[in-house]
């Protein structure tokens, strides 16, 4: 009976990284997987290369190129590293599935070294990575990020980001994020949310720098929050 979401009208650019910011119950989660398919149900529509993904199944959705990474360590602990890839990448004939792991693995160096371990052993900084390379797998065009850093320490931190950054270009990437410290560094565009209602949205150094609304001048001030 409640909306977490309404409203929005969002156009993510293409190659790009848009930071989805805001305070705790503004919206972000929801908006992103609700892109996913994960949350249900969504009025609108939802577009990409043409087509519109509402009401498709998360599985429709991800092979017609967008990858999700929740928030969480949500890796398959009992499975090694290597299984939790090869999961990912189920659909894929044995050629498509190693090469794309080969690829993963290049962008994921230290993953190689633990392919026979079980992933619940791996650390925190770890298991998020291996999150990651399990949603690069399936080679999307887009990845949607859920606070890929939290409960992570500055290191694990500025692993990813350091991920994030080498991607720039290479997939199009939205990132639930409150942290605009992490905007700041990462993000081409920002979109800012405040209660379910998608506030402002433009460059990065415009929406943090030169907010328009109060509402966004409140919350990148430290005001609110």
């Amino acid at each position: 009976t409640k909306k977490a979401v309404e409203g929005i009208e969002l156009r993510i650019a293409p190659g790009k990284i848009t930071a989805l910011a805001g305070a705790n119950g503004a919206g972000k989660p929801s908006t992103v997987l609700g892109i996913a398919g994960v949350v249900e149900p969504v009025f609108g529509e939802i577009w990409l290369d043409g087509r519109d993904l509402v009401g498709s199944e998360p599985d429709e959705i991800r092979r017609a190129g967008v990858g999700t990474v929740p928030e969480g360590h949500q890796v398959l602990r009992e499975l090694t590293v290597r299984d939790n890839l090869l999961v990912a990448a189920g659909g894929m004939s044995r050629g498509e599935t190693n090469a794309s792991i080969e690829r993963v693995l290049a962008l994921f160096p230290e993953l190689r070294e633990k392919l026979p371990q079980a992933a619940g052993d791996l650390s925190g900084g770890q298991q998020q990575r291996l999150c990651i390379a399990r949603a690069l797998a399936v080679r999307p065009e887009i990845l949607l990020l859920d606070e890929p850093t939290s409960a992570l320490d500055p290191i694990a931190t500025e692993a990813i980001e350091a991920l994030i950054d080498r991607l720039r270009g290479e997939i199009t990437m939205a990132i639930v994020t409150h942290s605009l410290a992490q905007a700041r560094r990462v993000a081409d565009h920002v979109a800012f949310f405040y209660l379910g209602e998608l506030v402002e949205h433009g460059p990065a150094r415009d929406v943090l720098e030169k907010p328009r609304d109060e509402r966004t001048a409140a919350y990148v001030g430290g005001r609110v929050g």
